[in-house]
């Protein structure tokens, strides 16, 4: 499943649309260093964190794409980041345990 295909099926908001990435798995995290230490290569990365320092982990990790939950939206620093590096960024007003069990059922059924 592409992180385009979880967006529609999850029914995000989109804030950036990069390269279509492959989603593997998901990933829920809020502490930076332990996302860049933990979080598997190409997740769906579930987070409240809106700043340009998820960009940096996004990248370090090779992230499929970055989810805000509970409604948070990115700071402009984080949009443009997420633009440069080419990777998607989407928001949705769910929290984090919602989106990641919906997102395990939709990969196990793919």
């Amino acid at each position: 499943m592409t992180d385009r295909d979880l967006a529609k099926a999850l029914n995000l908001t989109v804030f950036h649309e990069g390269e279509s990435r492959e989603v593997c798995t998901g990933y829920c995290g809020d502490l930076l260093s332990w996302v860049m230490g933990r979080a598997p290569v190409e997740s769906a990365w579930f987070t409240v964190m809106n700043n340009n320092n998820v960009a940096a982990v996004a990248v370090l990790r090779e992230m499929a794409c970055v989810i805000l939950t509970q409604g948070v939206q990115p700071d402009a620093m984080l949009l443009a980041r997420m633009k440069s590096e080419d990777i998607s960024l989407y928001g949705s007003a769910e929290d984090a345990y919602t989106l990641a069990v919906k997102t395990g059922t939709l990969l196990a059924e793919a």
